[in-house]
């Protein structure tokens, strides 16, 4: 694995689990799709060091589980802005 696309992925998955951000936020951050940043936790960082993989796949299913919520209460501050 090329040594830019390694860091990257560490990079990527220190910024994710000390901001307990979304896979989007850290995209946004680091200037890659989400996608890619998506390939880059589950399928690189298992690859490069598990035991960091355990812990990003831990708040990734914490994410998937709440999602929901999340897009409810946006969706309610939308309805709530355009009322006004």
């Amino acid at each position: 694995m090329d040594s830019v696309i390694k860091e990257r992925v560490l990079n990527a998955s220190y910024l994710f689990l000390n901001q307990s951000s979304t896979v989007r936020d850290v995209a946004k951050i680091i200037g890659c799709s989400k996608s890619t940043v998506h390939k880059d936790f589950t399928e690189r960082l298992p690859k490069i060091d598990n035991s960091l993989f355990q812990k990003v796949k831990e708040l990734l299913d914490f994410n998937k589980q709440i999602r929901h919520i999340r897009g409810g209460e946006a969706t309610k501050k939308r309805y709530e802005v355009s009322k006004t």
